[in-house]
């Protein structure tokens, strides 16, 4: 049977998604020889990868022994994400790019590589939703301490650069560009502008997701957690450097993210990471970072996690019928750990009235004493100094 390849590619717009991460992607409509249309979405860092790997494959084509040889095309940045300092001659636009891979000898334009590229996936059959097209607006972010590319995937930035975000990848790797540069960073060496208040960090949610461990990880800090490979555990907080929060049984730390699976799903098709298992680094191992923000974000402590989810967990238990109610005869972890810190008891009276109905019931008048301000509490003595006179 003959091969199938792709005999056009038509390059219809663009647009900008917001889950689960903010990013942008291509629409492209694919003809292939069988005459089937396929309408695809990439995004650029996708394309750029692709890119420098069709060099490796075919380096005589590609200019790397002698340039005069060169016939794959080049791939600077697209438009609307060049700088403005990078010189005009060197724009060009996505569709000229790949309408330029498709005129190049079969040996090229119908290798397995290309059709990778351009074969439909299942995410491109459900696209992602919401979507919003229209210009692209690319975020700018500032580097808050020098870093040095360790590969060629990356680039060399300075503490002060300003840099413009083309992608943020959740295993903690940002696609960038400074001037004509492009490539990957540390999310956790940028910061950005306005505030320090990072809008996109979700919330945590005790409620969890569960994920499969798809590789094993010793904690190397207090805060962090080891796990070995086909583990369950559930993450509650998603982090924009990479490394999330994970809750296994009633314990927590942080865990990076490129080593989890969501549960039930097989892996998914890697577009942004070219680093494969190298582990970003986190925010509390940079060394001389300078901040141009006065006030950081405070993160929670750990114990803040295990408190929080033990409430909600407790909370969560009230609201279910009684035989539904998971009963444990021995003791976890997290409660032997409570005692030791003296962390407040899941069973204890404020955390019961947490729980109670929508109406509480009326508050002793010792509890109103030991919480209210000085002013109440003088008053409430003045009216009961009389009743105490009389007795």
């Amino acid at each position: 049977m003959e091969q199938v390849y792709v005999t056009r590619v038509e390059l219809l717009g663009f647009e900008r998604r917001v889950t689960p991460i903010r990013h942008y992607v291509y629409r492209l409509m694919v003809k292939w020889s069988d005459l089937s249309e396929k309408l695809i979405y990439r995004t650029y860092p996708e394309i750029h990868t692709f890119h420098k790997s069709l060099k490796e494959m075919f380096p005589i084509e590609a200019g790397q022994i002698e340039k005069r040889d060169r016939i794959i095309p080049s791939l600077p940045a697209p438009r609307w994400v060049e700088n403005d300092k990078s010189r005009e001659s060197k724009k060009s636009t996505v569709s000229e790019y790949c309408q330029a891979l498709i005129q190049l000898p079969p040996h090229i334009s119908r290798c397995s590589l290309l059709c990778l590229l351009f074969r439909v996936r299942p995410e491109d059959e459900n696209p992602t939703a919401p979507k919003i097209s229209g210009p692209i607006v690319l975020d700018t972010y500032r580097v808050i301490a020098d870093f040095t590319k360790t590969s060629k995937h990356e680039i060399n930035l300075h503490t002060g650069d300003l840099v413009e975000i083309v992608e943020k990848s959740p295993n903690g790797w940002w696609f960038c560009q400074f001037e004509s540069k492009h490539g990957w960073i540390p999310a956790s060496y940028l910061e950005p502008l306005d505030t320090p208040e990072e809008e996109e960090e979700a919330d945590p949610n005790y409620e969890g997701e569960l994920h499969v461990v798809t590789r094993s990880y010793k904690a190397e800090q207090d805060d962090e957690i080891s796990l070995e490979t086909g583990e369950t555990i559930e993450v509650i907080h998603k982090l924009l450097d990479g490394w999330w929060v994970v809750r296994k049984g009633e314990e927590t730390g942080h865990f990076p993210s490129m080593f989890l699976q969501i549960a039930g799903k097989k892996a998914a098709f890697e577009r942004t990471n070219p680093h494969g298992t190298k582990l970003p680094p986190r925010r509390s191992t940079i060394r001389n970072a300078k901040s141009i923000h006065s006030r950081s974000k405070q993160g929670l402590t750990q114990d803040a996690y295990r408190r929080n989810s033990r409430r909600y967990l407790q909370q969560k238990s009230s609201r279910l019928p009684e035989s539904r109610r998971p009963r444990s005869s021995t003791k976890s972890p997290l409660r032997e750990r409570a005692n030791i810190e003296n962390i407040p008891e899941s069973g204890s009276e404020t955390e019961q009235k947490k729980a109670a109905p929508v109406i509480p019931p009326r508050p002793t008048r010792e509890l109103i004493l030991e919480r209210c301000t000085d002013k109440t509490r003088k008053r409430v003595s003045l009216h009961s100094a009389p009743t105490a006179s009389v007795s």
